[in-house]
C-alpha cells in the first residue's frame, strides 16, 4: 500500500483542503504517513500570504529532494495557493517535482497522484527514465466550490471545519489571495446543512464555517429574505440542526458584519461567543490605501455594538505593521486603537511584498528593521491584553468541550471555551467529545489551566 506525507502550511481553508485531499487519497488505498522518509508519495499544501510562507515550503521540499536517491520511483507534489501563483516555474526550478495543482482542483490530486504513481511504477519496471514527466494544473474550475465537501475524522474527533465558500472580490492592496483563490463562489445552503447532519452522525459537536470573507458568503448567489443575509439564514439553518452544540465561523470582513448577523450573537445559543476580526490597521489613510472600506472609528464601533448584544464576546484579530508608507504616526493609532478594543489576541504580521498587488508597487517601502520593531513592540502591548483576559477567568467555571489529548502533554486533556481558549486539564477518555465544566485554576496568559467540575 502506497503511503503518502501531506504537510499543510497557512490558514484553516488549507488544513480543510488538505483534509479533502487525505480523505480522496485513503479512499484510492493510500496510506497517510507522518514519516517522509516512509513516504511514496510527499504533497505540500502551500501558502502565498506572507514571502516567508512560500520560502518555508520551497525549503521544505528542497530537502526532501535527497529521498529520492534511495526511492527514484517517489512522487513529489506543490498544492494549493503557491501552486498556483506559480504554477510550472516549480517544476521548472525543482527539478524533482511532479506535480503542482492550484487551488480549483483539490479534488483531482488523487487522479493526478495515481497517475504518476502508476507511471513510475511501469517506467521502473521497464528500466525507462521517467524523470521529466509531470502534471501542472492550475486552471479555473466551475463549481470548484462543491469539491470540499468530505472528510476524514480521527477517533472520537468532536469538531471539523465546513467550507461554505472559495475565492475572494475584494481586492485589498496588500493581498494576493484573489489572485489565488479566484472570485467569490458560494455553496447551496441544503448542501452544506447536509454535510454538518453527516459530521453530527460521526459525533462531531461543533464546526467551524470557512471562507476567506465567510461573512460575505453567498451575496453573488442568494437573496436577502426578511432582512437576513445569506450567511445568517445560512447560520439559522446548521443551528437547527439536532447534535451541533457549537457553531463558529473565520475569518469575516468587518464591512460585512451588518446588524442582522451581530444580532445572531444575542438570540442563537449555539453561535460560540468569539470573533476573529481582521483590523489590519488602525490608521484611517493607510486603511485607504489598503482599500479595507471602513475607518477606524467604524471598527470600534462595530466592536462596541457586537459587545452590547454579547457582553462576554471574545475578540481576536489581525494586524499588518510595516504596511508602505507607514509612519510613527500611524502606528501610534493602530497601537492606540488595539489597546482601546482590548483583543483577547491577536496575530500581528510584518509586511510582506507579494507579486502582483498593487502596494507592492508602491512607493515608501518600510524597512524590515521598523517592521521588526514595530511588531516586537504590538506583540508585546497583544501579550498584555491576553494576559489580562484568560487571568481574569482564573477561578471560575468555564464550558469546555474536550478535543482530546493535550498538544503539549499527552497525559493530559485539551479543549476550548466557548470564546476560543485552550484549557489543558486532567481527565480520561470519557471527557472526549463532552462538554462540561472546568474550574480555572492557572493561567500562563495563552492557555489556562483548570479541573474538570465533575469527574
Amino acid at each position: 500500500m502506497p503511503k503518502v506525507y501531506l504537510k499543510t502550511y497557512g490558514c484553516q481553508m488549507n488544513e480543510r483542503d488538505s483534509e479533502q485531499v487525505a480523505r480522496d487519497l485513503v479512499a484510492r488505498g493510500y496510506e497517510l504517513t507522518l514519516s517522509e522518509s516512509e513516504a511514496d508519495v510527499v504533497l505540500l499544501n502551500t501558502c502565498s500570504v506572507r514571502d516567508m510562507a512560500e520560502q518555508k515550503a520551497i525549503g521544505k521540499m528542497g530537502m526532501l529532494s535527497r529521498l529520492r536517491i534511495g526511492k527514484p520511483e517517489m512522487v513529489f507534489g506543490f498544492l494549493g495557493c503557491m501552486a498556483q501563483s506559480r504554477g510550472a516555474e516549480l517544476v521548472r526550478d525543482m527539478g524533482h517535482v511532479d506535480l503542482v495543482v492550484g487551488t480549483q482542483k483539490f479534488h483531482k490530486v488523487a487522479d493526478y497522484v495515481e497517475e504518476l504513481v502508476q507511471r513510475r511504477k511501469r517506467m521502473r519496471e521497464s528500466l525507462m527514465d521517467d524523470a521529466r514527466f509531470s502534471i501542472v494544473d492550475i486552471e479555473e474550475e466551475t463549481g470548484s466550490q462543491e469539491t470540499i465537501r468530505d472528510h476524514i475524522l480521527k477517533e472520537r474527533q468532536s469538531s471539523a471545519f465546513v467550507s461554505i465558500m472559495q475565492g475572494c472580490n475584494m481586492h485589498c492592496t496588500f493581498c494576493i489571495v484573489p489572485s489565488t483563490r479566484g472570485a467569490e463562489r458560494s455553496r447551496g445552503i441544503a448542501e452544506i446543512v447536509s454535510e454538518v447532519r453527516e459530521l453530527v452522525q460521526k459525533g462531531v459537536r461543533e464546526v467551524t464555517l470557512l471562507g476567506q470573507i465567510v461573512n460575505l458568503y453567498g451575496r453573488h448567489e442568494f437573496e436577502k429574505i426578511e432582512g437576513k443575509s445569506p450567511f445568517v439564514q445560512l447560520i439559522e439553518a446548521v443551528h437547527s440542526v439536532d447534535g451541533i452544540d457549537r457553531i463558529r465561523f473565520t475569518s469575516p470582513h468587518p464591512i460585512g458584519f451588518r446588524p442582522d448577523l451581530v444580532d445572531c450573537f444575542g438570540r442563537l445559543p449555539k453561535l460560540m461567543p468569539h470573533v476573529h476580526l481582521p483590523l489590519q490597521s488602525g490608521s484611517d489613510r493607510l486603511l485607504k490605501q489598503m482599500h479595507r472600506g471602513y475607518t477606524a472609528a467604524k471598527y470600534l464601533s462595530l466592536t462596541e455594538a457586537i459587545r452590547r448584544v454579547r457582553p462576554d464576546i471574545a475578540l481576536t484579530t489581525d494586524v499588518i505593521v510595516g504596511f508602505p508608507g507607514e509612519t510613527d504616526e500611524d502606528y501610534a493609532l493602530t497601537r492606540g486603537l488595539v489597546e482601546q478594543v482590548g483583543f483577547d489576541n491577536a496575530f500581528i504580521f510584518r509586511y510582506s511584498q507579494r507579486k502582483d498587488t498593487p502596494a507592492a508597487r508602491f512607493a515608501e517601502q518600510v524597512s524590515e528593521e521598523i517592521k521588526e520593531a514595530r511588531n516586537q513592540d504590538l506583540l508585546s502591548v497583544v501579550d498584555d491584553l491576553a494576559k489580562a483576559k484568560s487571568e481574569a477567568l482564573v477561578g471560575h467555571l468555564v464550558e469546555v468541550l474536550c478535543e482530546g489529548p493535550s498538544k503539549t502533554n499527552i497525559e493530559r486533556l485539551s479543549g476550548r471555551t466557548p470564546g476560543n481558549k485552550i484549557v489543558v486539564m486532567e481527565g480520561g477518555t470519557r471527557h472526549i467529545g463532552q462538554i462540561f465544566n472546568v474550574k480555572i485554576t492557572r493561567s500562563t496568559g495563552f492557555t489556562l489551566y483548570g479541573d474538570p467540575a465533575v469527574l
